[in-house]
């Protein structure tokens, strides 16, 4: 019921957001559809950010338009005019999170009648989330999502001088949207979009509700941003979307592919290339020939497998087998011998039996992974996998999870141990937070790499001879400077 929201009243509907009606992909310019206006001259925000590096993008183009709006950036709560908090909605204890921290701000709005408190991002793209929002937490003034961070100034001109209430979260397919202002949060590499939104439909996530359907930004837009960044002195970008091998595959007009972006890529002027998150079914030999021919393009790939049990893998809708990941793999290493692998992988999905946690244990041991996310399921409201019946007790899960670690931390440090005695290449990120004479940063393989340098360095590669292996990093000494 629409009670005395104002003008923006929309709440998600699960219904609409599974919906896929191929229509074509609105391109919106924020330059000529958005009139900003300087009201947060004088104004703070702080923006609290959840979830994968798509929230972290997001979490950047809202600080962009923010500070386009004339707001400042601060990290004292009591001296922010406008709170977000830009959520995730992967698992449930992420979510609890966010709601735990709204109660604990509420506080803030008593001492300051005129801070605005938001929450954005996918949790408000769940029906039942908002419906929650509305309902227990009428101190909440804006509530938006993942299709409408476009939206923003005229939200933020809604709430604070018309002091309306603001609910709008669409839940159609999605519009790309280009020329979003960003205040990046590093200065040597950034988050490069490419596409949104995802159509594999997996029967755990809720990212096809939360973010729409896959929809592809234009190449010469991200190849125009790569150069841009490359201007500006970034050495790395990574290309962001839910599932990148599939970009390119809803263009009408043409026919280019993961291949093609990063083949243009591999001609560029930036040090450095990275993408995430692949998935195995769209990972196609030319985009692995296009990683290995160019030395931009970072040895590093993660490849979520999630099951190395067929029965598990057909239950999660994950449409390749153990035997074609294994297959993808192999060819992965024929094209990129020295190739670091990571992947996701989820234990104790319903149904999972003894002989299924095998698999997947022999598939981790078959591959080499040099690390993993491991995680046990998580029953999402709105996706097939919350009404399939659970047989596997806790206890059993916490068990799997500790065996499955095991064995992928032993990969961690045989990851590491390759690389002892070794020249790589770190882009170096800061320093560290425990000793003011050590810096860290990346290498190629992204591996964490510890040694003594100037702070002076950060932002640049530099050349580190790795002295010894840890199992979660490298230690080394400054080789040479690039």
């Amino acid at each position: 019921m629409k009670k005395d929201y104002g003008q923006y009243f929309q709440k998600p509907s699960t219904k609409s957001a599974r919906k896929r009606l191929k229509k074509t992909v609105d391109t919106i310019d924020f330059n000529e559809h958005i009139n900003i206006k300087d009201i947060g001259v004088g104004k703070h925000y702080l923006i609290q950010t959840y979830g994968c590096q798509g929230n972290e993008a997001d979490s950047e183009t809202i600080k962009g338009i923010l500070e386009a709006l004339g707001f400042k950036e601060t990290n004292r709560e009591n001296h922010a005019d406008f709170i977000l908090l830009n959520t995730c909605a992967i698992r449930e204890n992420a979510e609890n999170r966010v709601f735990g921290e709204l109660g604990r701000l509420k506080q803030y709005k008593k001492t300051n009648p005129d801070l605005i408190l938001g929450v954005a991002g996918c949790m408000p793209q769940e029906e039942n989330i908002t419906n929650t929002l509305l309902e227990k937490y009428p101190y909440v003034d804006l509530i938006f999502g993942t299709h409408n961070i476009h939206k923003l100034p005229e939200y933020i001109e809604t709430a604070l001088l018309g002091k309306e209430r603001v609910i709008e979260v669409f839940s159609d397919e999605g519009s790309i949207v280009e020329n979003l202002p960003k205040k990046r949060d590093h200065d040597s590499k950034a988050w490069v979009n490419i596409m949104f939104g995802c159509d594999e439909f997996c029967t755990y996530c809720v990212v096809p509700y939360t973010r729409g359907k896959e929809r592809s930004r234009a190449p010469e837009s991200i190849i125009e941003e790569v150069k841009n960044l490359a201007e500006a002195g970034y050495n790395e970008v990574t290309l962001l979307g839910q599932n990148v091998n599939a970009y390119g595959r809803d263009f009408k007009d043409k026919r280019y592919t993961f291949a093609d972006l990063l083949e243009a890529l591999g001609h560029l002027d930036i040090p450095r290339v990275r993408f995430t998150t692949s998935h195995p079914n769209d990972f196609d030999e030319a985009a692995i020939k296009a990683i290995a021919k160019h030395n931009n393009m970072m040895p590093h790939i993660h490849l979520p497998v999630q099951s190395g049990s067929n029965a598990v893998l057909k239950k999660m809708n994950r449409k390749y087998t153990k035997e074609s990941y294994l297959d993808l793999v192999k060819t992965i290493k024929k094209h990129i011998p020295d190739v670091s692998l990571t992947t996701d992988i989820i234990v104790g999905f319903p149904g999972e039996t003894e002989q299924d946690f095998l698999q997947t244990l022999d598939l981790v041991k078959q591959v080499d992974f040099e690390g993993a996310f491991t995680f046990i399921f998580s029953a999402r409201e709105g996706t097939p996998a919350y009404s399939y019946e659970d047989n596997v007790s806790h206890e059993e899960k916490k068990e799997r999870l500790q065996r499955l670690n095991a064995v992928i931390n032993a990969g961690y440090l045989k990851g590491s141990q390759r690389f002892e005695h070794a020249v790589v290449d770190v882009l170096v990120e800061g320093v560290s937070k425990k000793q003011a004479d050590i810096v860290a940063g990346y290498s190629q393989h992204n591996k964490l790499v510890n040694f003594k340098a100037p702070a002076s360095l950060t932002g640049s590669i530099v050349k580190v001879k790795v002295t010894e292996a840890k199992t979660w990093f490298l230690k080394g000494e400054l080789h040479e400077v690039i």
